[in-house]
């Protein structure tokens, strides 16, 4: 298992500098630096302007070059001006250039600086991670358990009636798209003319205008059961047809299984043999699908965090990219490509833990 663990780190590194290289060449661009140079300095540029404002800031070196002084295995480059000024990526005001390092990259913890938001990468970064990371973990707990239990009720009772209103329900939501399911989530319970809300407050049910907030902003000061509950459900009922799709699939191979007929054979009950022996094989595959969810739900919920106004890293990374902020489209990319890669590991490694058989091959 270390052995295993050690290989898919290395696979992981390795990984992890292609893709990013990729990312960093495609918004390097001549184009988009270009575009940089027009929306930093002025929009009336001439082309020799432009070569000049890239020349000065550290652009015209090769990507390779500029690539190793962002990740920071290579020295900033530094300009000396006719006046004497020096400047460099690592020099910042207030600092002179002798005391300035002289590396100053991602594994310095140096994100760089965004052209848009006019704040270093890191605190707007940190800052939409926590407000997505809020959000990806009450979606984990509502949409996991919900679609386990759908899944396993489903294929225990394969083509019974139950399992028939399970399927239909998974595939219902499934194929809803979450841009879909929250439109009307909001005009069912978010709206003062439509859906419930009216009937509640006429009933003198509910105090308010609406049974829930048609927006998420609050909940990036302080999540509340109100204002949180229409974002998670609509994530949430995306994802759980789909993971109890799998379950079911993976219970009713299960159930057909020798060891099941031997176990039914020898007298165990039906509850025994779901829980300690069908289970736990039947968790194999909506594993791997559960922990895609994580890759999908970092970078997946711009829809929704767009519909409910919530400003998280999906949010950020739609800003990113829409606004040319090179720096910040890169942070946000080393992060998807991290997690991406960090699931996929405890993928395999749970892989090995739910069946020891696989270590064998």
């Amino acid at each position: 298992m270390l052995l295993f663990t050690i290989r898919r780190l290395g696979v992981m590194l390795l990984t992890a500098l292609a893709l990013t290289f990729v990312v960093f060449y495609m918004t390097n661009l001549p184009p988009n630096l270009e575009k940089l140079a027009k929306s930093e300095a002025s929009v009336r540029m001439s082309d020799e302007d432009v070569a000049l404002w890239l020349d000065r800031n550290g652009f015209s070196s090769s990507v390779l070059t500029r690539y190793g002084e962002w990740l920071g295995v290579m020295p900033g480059w530094t300009r000396t001006a006719e006046d004497g000024t020096v400047t460099g990526r690592c020099i910042t005001k207030g600092v002179a250039p002798t005391d300035a390092p002289a590396r100053c990259g991602v594994l310095q913890g140096n994100w760089g600086y965004s052209t848009v938001f006019k704040q270093p990468v890191i605190e707007i970064l940190s800052r939409g991670l926590g407000h997505t990371g809020w959000l990806m973990l009450s979606v984990m707990l509502v949409m996991v358990p919900s679609a386990l239990i759908i899944g396993v009720l489903s294929g225990m009772k394969e083509g019974s009636r139950l399992d028939r209103v399970l399927s239909a329900f998974s595939i219902a939501s499934t194929a809803t798209p979450e841009y879909v399911s929250g439109v009307i989530l909001v005009a069912l319970l978010a709206s003062a003319t439509a859906g419930i809300s009216p009937f509640l407050v006429e009933s003198g049910l509910i105090s308010g205008k609406t049974l829930f907030q048609g927006t998420a902003t609050s909940a990036m000061d302080d999540i509340t059961f109100w204002n949180f509950t229409l974002p998670v459900m609509t994530i949430a009922l995306y994802g759980i047809g789909y993971i109890a799709r799998m379950t079911r699939a993976s219970m009713t191979e299960v159930m057909t299984q020798q060891y099941i007929r031997t176990a039914r054979l020898k007298g165990a009950s039906f509850p025994t043999i779901v829980l300690r022996h069908a289970l736990r094989n039947a968790l194999i595959a909506p594993f791997t699908v559960i922990m895609l969810q994580f890759p999908w739900l970092l970078n997946g919920v711009v829809i929704v965090e767009t519909l409910f106004n919530y400003k998280g890293f999906g949010w950020t990374l739609v800003q990113a990219a829409g606004n040319n902020d090179i720096q910040l489209l890169l942070a946000c990319s080393v992060v998807a490509v991290l997690v991406v890669l960090i699931t996929q590991l405890i993928s395999d490694i749970g892989y090995v833990l739910l069946n020891p058989r696989i270590r064998l091959a």
